[in-house]
């Protein structure tokens, strides 16, 4: 039995933060280096000059480009989320159970990591399914991750504890990224003949890191505000809480815009995140390097900037105020599309990914506690108010990677997508300077 732990306690804190720590490696892994590269391999034919003659995937009775593929199966995943997560959430905020809920899908996504062992063409749809499951194990259990913040962290410490969250989630995954890398590049030194096993086993080791390391966070985390019993009416609760919720945003000038601006900016940012490797196997020139290792240090150039960058975004708006800085960061995104449009080289590439680092970390963590600072004081139904900030970034995830999916498979290039994402950044400027700064 856990000690109960009061509200602000550095433990808590502590306990809570860890489990970016926990989970980030799925984040790293499959959704941003070793996985992307793994799918190149398998669905990308190249000749004896290594250019490029097949990226196209028969799947479902049609003749799909390898990156459309993934991309609507990301979406489709999201997709299920975005419907979940406010049921889910609201069941738990009111039966008390956030725990179980974050175990579950805690879980879920790691057993499915696990399985992306046995990922190949003769086996696309399990592997597919696999890397599905996984999606929706990570994204669902941060709905409850997130929704503990206001719980476990007074309005003064979100920012910092939120900060610290990215940045142990940036440092750990960076661990494990790299002892899976040097296992994929010396295969030979583990008496593996190719890397094909070794890249197999990453995914693996996912699945034992998040499972392990997130006990920690479980044994200290409270298991949420209320107790009433679970009956059949529980099961519509997160409707009902859906709609009370949606008749409180009516009547929250500040909020509402945020989470507004919030929705379309994070369309871009989360598609970015999740292509740029993509983008990185198929649009460079990587000339005698290989494109997996300089592809994995790009990642892993993002990552440790990107610790960096949550701080500095932490201290700029505890000076300028949230939403200036949030506003600066959104300049900075469209600076970088049209940069990353331009690049061909893997230098640029460098460029490009260390100037993604500086504020990817920041808008993240910056937009969870600007959030959380937004919501009405002393509310209760915790879960149920992050499931709309979740459901908001969701449902951007979706209508970015299929806008993705679709630019990419009509014009044959991700280029024209990443160009197309600046409308994104531009209308969420738009709606963050409308958003009330008393």
């Amino acid at each position: 039995m856990s000690e109960i732990l009061p509200k602000g306690d550095k433990k808590l804190l502590n306990a809570w933060a860890f489990y970016d720590w926990a989970n980030s490696v799925y984040n790293l892994t499959i959704s941003s280096a070793i996985f992307p590269i793994f799918w190149g391999a398998l669905t990308i034919i190249r000749d004896a000059d290594d250019n490029i003659v097949s990226d196209t995937v028969y799947f479902l009775g049609f003749d799909l480009n390898n990156d459309s593929l993934i991309s609507y199966v990301t979406a489709l995943a999201f997709l299920v989320v975005s419907f979940i997560s406010p049921l889910l959430s609201g069941i738990a905020d009111y039966v008390g159970n956030k725990k179980n809920f974050l175990k579950f899908f805690c879980y879920l996504g790691a057993v499915s990591c696990i399985g992306l062992y046995w990922f190949s063409l003769e086996h696309l749809w399990f592997g597919l399914l696999c890397y599905f499951f996984g999606l929706i194990g990570f994204w669902a259990s941060i709905v409850f991750y997130n929704s503990y913040l206001p719980d476990i962290a007074f309005p003064e410490q979100q920012d910092s504890i939120s900060a610290k969250g990215y940045s142990l989630g940036y440092i750990g995954s960076v661990m494990l990224l790299i002892i899976n890398l040097i296992m994929i590049l010396k295969f030979e030194w583990f008496g593996f003949e190719d890397e094909g096993t070794p890249t197999r086993l990453s995914f693996v080791m996912v699945g034992i890191w998040w499972i392990g390391f997130s006990q920690y966070t479980y044994y200290y985390l409270p298991n949420g505000n209320k107790k009433d019993a679970l009956t059949k009416a529980v099961i519509f609760n997160g409707f009902k809480e859906l709609k009370m919720i949606w008749q409180a945003l009516k009547a929250n000038i500040k909020l509402r815009r945020y989470l507004t601006a919030f929705f379309v900016y994070s369309m871009a940012v989360q598609t970015i995140m999740l292509i740029a490797t993509y983008f990185g196997i198929e649009e460079l020139d990587w000339g005698e390097q290989n494109p997996t290792t300089g592809l994995i240090i790009s990642i892993l150039l993002i990552q440790l900037v990107a610790v960096a960058g949550a701080f500095i975004t932490s201290k700029a708006s505890s000076k300028f105020g949230n939403i200036k800085t949030l506003i600066s960061i959104n300049f900075i995104w469209i600076g970088i599309c049209v940069y990353a449009y331009t690049i061909t080289t893997p230098f640029q590439f460098y460029v490009a990914a260390a100037i993604v680092g500086l504020v990817m970390g920041g808008i993240q963590a910056l937009s969870r506690s600007t959030y959380s600072k937004l919501l009405p004081e002393n509310a209760v139904d915790t879960a149920s108010y992050f499931s709309f900030y979740d459901v908001s970034e969701k449902i951007g995830i979706v209508i970015g990677m299929f806008s993705y999916g679709i630019i990419a498979q009509l014009t044959g290039s991700v280029r024209y997508s990443i160009l197309f994402l600046i409308v994104f950044f531009a209308v969420g400027l738009f709606l963050l300077f409308r958003v009330p700064r008393d």
